[in-house]
């Protein structure tokens, strides 16, 4: 059976629409660079009910191909499968092929919920003075970024492939064909890849990222210009044909090595870091939230963990009698948001290397104990961690890494009641800027702590050979007192995701909003630094009110990406981040 796919009914005038109301490339120049995947304006929504199946993207055209996968009897990992790989094509900057990502799964016939890593790996090479400079300094952000150093061994194609062995409906080789027809066909450039590639300093360096995205005179391809990408159409097929050996080992794999060896500033992934790489199942993280049972990733990312710390806080308050969006709770959310934070950037990296005390972190008494810290009416200093009995995590020092927001998320809900919500990566906006066969390379591995000791301490998120860099992506499902799945969430957004999921999370489970108006409230939070207030929103009002109470308050862009299900009793209720071009389709 072949799956033909078609662009979206309406896809045209969206671009036409879009390019009439996001930003402009000026303005995005100007734009904040701890935002790299910067904002491209917003787009007013309306939840979007569906009876049978849902697929959320951030794509319409990746959202649209999971639907006709759903329509065909394809169960919520096919669909996931699909997304992922017309992402890789239309949305390059933030995920693909080259990167990697965590896939939480809930089975609907066992009543279970089961997580993937497909995180990237440190080349066995890798060293912990890795992102160090001759002076011993950590070197500048995009020193270290760009070129092959910063590349970490992929691991999307093997987690996919992982998940569908067991869960897979369709065969294998008819969830790529979408993509394939795309990328042979060409598929218009959308407003905010536009704008993204207009802002984009490093990527016109390289070749051949510049022939593709690029016109001759140096400027972006104008909106709405079609991209033919046969190469990634090619590698596609020899994926659908053999599986993800043909990726790890073989001519994709020595491609993959040579362009990260050659690089102007040369990594050291080889082909035996490529065909060893193992994506691996994750017990769950699960926490009580109220009446609700909230589950997400584990390590090696923080996300599950430090949601789960900021729910507990949280709990001891009554959000429900508060406005959304009011100073009381932008406070008290924030203040959860600092403590969760500063024990994050202490105990949290990848669980294969270092002791992570997630049972210590996620206790109801410690986060009630945690929960005292929080004055009402006063905003505390900066926040320490907080002790535990783990007498190992004495002696860690508190790492420097710096994670960037270029990531995309995806929820799902098919016909039989399965859901899969994932969240994958290249890290900064277009990865390392490194392109082989029509897929960029990720840049995961500055997501691991610069310095590898503090005072003497090491970093448990420290470089390492062979250890996954720590996370902030937070997949995460919800179910009610009586087991049901309720929710289905995540986001994409840099160590910024764990305020962006828990701000959707309190807005359905304790506002009673649907998941549009939770996706689409402003963002805000604290990561242990300053308070931040999402930039063109009726929140930075409260900048006064907040800064009274002792707040620092930085008023900035934040590009969230999220993606929300809700399982009603009208139905399936969908939200699209309204700060990209995702959509909310299904039947």
């Amino acid at each position: 059976m072949t799956i033909r796919f078609r662009l979206p009914l309406g896809y045209r005038f969206l671009v036409l629409v879009l390019s009439a109301t996001l930003v402009s490339p000026l303005v995005a120049l100007t734009q904040d660079r701890r935002a790299p995947e910067a904002g491209s304006g917003w787009i007013d929504r309306e939840a979007v009910l569906t009876q049978r199946d849902m697929a959320v993207s951030a794509n319409p055209l990746a959202s649209e191909a999971g639907r006709e996968i759903l329509r065909r009897g394809g169960s919520a990992v096919d669909a996931a499968i699909t997304i992922q790989l017309v992402l890789g094509l239309v949305e390059p900057q933030s995920s693909g092929l080259g990167g990697g990502g965590f896939l939480v799964y809930y089975d609907a016939k066992t009543k279970e919920v089961r997580t993937y890593d497909g995180r990237e790996t440190a080349p066995t090479a890798a060293q912990g003075d890795r992102f160090l400079g001759s002076d011993g300094k950590p070197l500048k952000f995009e020193d270290a970024v760009v070129g092959g150093k910063s590349v970490g061994v992929p691991g999307t194609v093997r987690m996919l492939e992982m998940v569908h062995k067991n869960y897979g409906k369709l065969p294998w080789s008819q969830l790529f064909q979408p993509a394939i027809q795309l990328a042979e066909q060409g598929f218009p450039i959308s407003p905010r890849l536009h704008a993204l590639l207009s802002k984009e300093i490093f990527l016109p360096r390289f070749e051949p990222a510049r022939s593709y995205f690029y016109q001759p005179d140096g400027t972006p391809k104008p909106v709405g210009t079609k991209l033919v990408n046969k190469p990634y159409a090619e590698v596609l097929r020899q994926i659908a044909r053999r599986g993800a050996d043909a990726f790890y080992k073989g001519r994709i794999a020595r491609d993959i090595v040579d362009t990260v060896t050659k690089a102007a500033v040369p990594g050291d992934i080889t082909t035996a870091d490529l065909a060893n790489y193992q994506a691996k199942e994750r017990e769950p993280i699960c926490g009580v939230y109220r009446v609700y049972k909230v589950c997400s990733m584990g390590a090696p990312s923080s996300g599950g963990m430090t949601v789960l710390q900021m729910l507990g806080m949280l709990e001891r308050f009554n959000l429900a009698a508060l406005k959304p969006n009011s100073l009381e709770a932008i406070h008290l959310f924030s203040e959860a948001g600092r403590l969760a934070y500063a024990d994050r950037g202490l105990y949290m990296a990848d669980a294969d290397f270092m002791p992570v005390p997630t049972d210590e972190l996620i206790d109801p008494e410690y986060l009630q104990h945690r929960a005292m810290l929080i004055d009402p009416k006063r905003a505390m200093s900066e926040a320490k961690p907080g002790k535990l009995s783990s007498q190992q995590t004495q002696n860690w020092g508190e790492d420097d890494a710096r994670e960037f927001p270029s990531t995309s998320h995806l929820a799902i809900v098919d016909r039989f009641g399965n859901a899969v919500s994932l969240t994958s990566s290249i890290e900064d906006a277009f990865g390392s800027r490194l392109m082989v066969r029509g897929f960029l390379l990720n840049n995961q591995l500055t997501d691991f702590s610069f310095s590898p000791t503090v005072d003497g301490k090491p970093v448990a998120n420290r470089v390492e050979p062979g250890k996954r860099p720590r996370s902030s992506m937070a997949p995460t499902m919800v179910f009610d007192r009586n087991g049901k799945l309720v929710m289905v969430v995540g986001s994409a957004g840099g160590s910024n995701i764990i305020n962006y999921v828990t701000k959707t999370l309190v807005g359905v489970l304790d506002w009673k909003l649907d998941s549009q108006q939770a996706v689409s409230l402003p963002n805000f939070g604290n990561r242990n630094g300053p308070t931040e207030l999402e930039a063109g929103t009726t929140i930075t009002e409260l900048k006064p009110a907040l800064e009274a109470m002792g707040h620092s308050v930085q008023v900035v862009q934040l590009t969230s990406g999220l993606g929300a299900i809700v399982l009603s009793d009208r139905g399936l209720v969908g939200g699209a981040d309204p700060r990209r071009e995702g959509a909310a389709l299904g039947y």
